[in-house]
C-alpha cells in the first residue's frame, strides 16, 4: 500500500505517527506522554506527573495569570482485536492513496493529541507573552475503568484549588466532516444490576417452584415503557435500556432460582440519578418482586450551553473549515463529565468518529492538520482577541 514517507509529513502528522506506533492499550502509555512532555517542556510548560495505580497522568501548564484553557485527552487506546482482520498492521501508521491516516488511535484520539500540541507550538511562537494560561490534562485511563485517570487528576486539581476555566476534550466529535459537530455536553449514565430471587424447581411441577423470569418480565416491561422525562432543548428524553439477562442452569427441565438483569439509564438534566433510582425501586416494589438492586453512577449529565468557549469553538471551526458546527449532547460518556465538576466550560472537538474502536481505524490525514488550525484559532479568540473572561 503506497504511503507518504515521514520527511513529507506535517508536524502534526509526524507526531501522530510517533504516538500511533506505541501500542498503548489501556492502561499502558508506553512513552506517549513522554513524547508530548518533551515538546511541552520546550515551550516552557511546567510538568506535573500524576501516577495513580497503574495509570500514568500528566498535568502541564504554561503562564501565570488569567483564565486557563486546558486541552484534555488520553493516550490509551482500545485493543486492536484480531490483527489478521486488519488490512494493515494496527500499530504501523500509514497514509493510503485516499489520504487516510490508518492505525489504532488515529481518530480516538492520538490524532487529536498531536493536533493539540502543534497548535500550541504555533500559538506560543506567535504569542510568547500571551494572555491567560494553557494546560494539558493527559491520561492513559479513558478507555478502561476511568478511575485512576482524569477522575483522579480532577480530584487532585480540586484539592490544589486549581482554577480550570475552559477545557477542550479531543474526543472525535465530528460525524461526516471535520468540525460539523461540537459536543457541548453529555447525558448522565446510571447503571443497575437487578437480582430477582425465585425458587428453583422442576418444570413439570411449577406449583412447587417460583419462576423469577416470569415474575420479572412484567416489571421489566413496565420499566421499558416508563416515560422518564421529555428531555429539553439540549438533551433527548432519558433512555432506559436492558443490556443483559442471565438465568438458568442450562438444562431445559429446571425452573431457575434467580435471574440477573443488567440495565442502563442515559439521562438528561430533567431528572436526577436519585429520582431515577427511587422511581425504579418503587416500580419493582409495586410488582411484588423479591429482589436486590446494585447501582453504579458512571457520570452526571453536564452542559456548556453558552459562553466564551462555545463561541470561540464555533467561530474557530467556521474560520478554518468554512462551515458552522452543530452543538450536540448525543453519544456516550467521556472524561468531560469529570472535568465539568470543576465548574469548567467544556466542549469536545475532534476528528470524524466513523471508525473509532473498529478494525481498520482511520481518519483523513488532512483533517488533523485542519484540526490543529482550529485549536489554534480557538486559542487566539480566547487569549488574543479578548474573548476570555478575566
Amino acid at each position: 500500500m503506497p504511503t507518504i514517507e515521514a520527511p513529507a509529513l506535517s508536524s502534526t502528522l509526524a507526531l501522530a505517527f510517533e504516538l500511533i506506533r506505541r501500542p498503548s492499550v489501556t492502561p499502558d502509555d508506553l512513552g506517549c506522554q513522554d513524547l508530548m512532555i518533551e515538546r511541552l517542556e520546550a515551550l516552557g510548560f511546567r510538568i506535573e506527573r500524576l501516577p495513580f495505580g497503574d495509570v500514568e497522568n500528566v498535568w502541564a501548564t504554561r503562564g501565570h495569570h488569567g483564565p486557563l484553557l486546558a486541552f484534555a485527552g488520553h493516550t490509551d487506546v482500545v485493543p486492536s482485536g484480531p490483527q489478521p482482520r486488519w488490512d494493515f498492521p494496527p500499530f504501523e501508521p500509514c497514509i493510503d492513496e485516499a489520504g487516510m491516516l490508518r492505525g489504532r488511535g488515529a481518530a480516538d484520539m492520538k490524532g487529536s493529541l498531536a493536533a493539540m500540541v502543534t497548535a500550541v507550538e504555533r500559538f506560543v511562537a506567535a504569542h510568547p507573552d500571551h494572555h491567560g494560561r494553557i494546560g494539558f490534562l493527559i491520561t492513559s485511563d479513558e478507555e478502561g475503568p476511568a478511575v485512576d485517570g482524569t477522575r483522579a487528576v480532577v480530584e487532585h486539581l480540586r484539592e490544589a484549588h486549581e482554577r480550570l476555566d475552559y477545557c477542550i476534550v479531543g474526543e472525535p466529535s465530528s460525524t461526516d466532516r471535520l468540525g460539523d459537530v461540537i459536543k457541548n455536553g453529555r447525558r448522565g449514565s446510571l447503571g443497575g444490576v437487578l437480582h430477582v430471587r425465585g425458587i428453583q424447581g422442576h418444570v413439570a411441577y411449577p406449583h412447587l417452584a417460583r419462576n423469577p423470569i416470569h415474575q420479572a418480565m412484567p416489571a421489566l416491561d413496565a420499566l421499558a415503557r416508563e416515560h422518564w422525562d421529555a428531555g429539553n432543548a439540549f438533551f433527548p428524553a432519558t433512555s432506559f435500556q436492558i443490556s443483559n439477562i442471565r438465568s438458568g442452569t442450562g438444562a431445559t427441565n429446571v425452573i431457575p432460582g434467580d435471574v440477573e438483569v443488567v440495565f442502563n439509564f442515559r439521562f438528561s438534566t430533567e431528572v436526577t440519578h436519585d429520582q431515577l433510582q427511587t422511581r425504579t425501586e418503587a416500580l419493582l416494589d409495586a410488582h411484588g418482586l423479591d429482589y436486590h438492586l446494585d447501582w453504579t453512577l458512571n457520570g452526571e449529565p453536564f452542559l456548556t450551553a453558552e459562553g466564551e468557549l462555545v463561541e470561540a469553538a464555533i467561530d474557530g471551526v467556521e474560520a478554518v473549515t468554512g462551515q458552522r458546527p452543530e452543538l450536540s449532547t448525543s453519544g456516550g460518556t467521556s472524561d468531560g463529565r469529570f472535568i465539568a465538576t470543576l465548574g469548567s466550560q467544556v466542549v469536545e472537538l475532534g476528528p470524524c468518529n466513523a471508525t473509532i474502536h473498529q478494525v481498520n481505524e482511520r481518519v483523513l490525514a488532512a483533517d488533523l492538520d485542519e484540526l490543529s488550525r482550529v485549536y489554534e484559532a480557538i486559542l487566539a479568540r480566547l487569549f488574543v482577541n479578548g474573548t476570555a473572561r478575566t
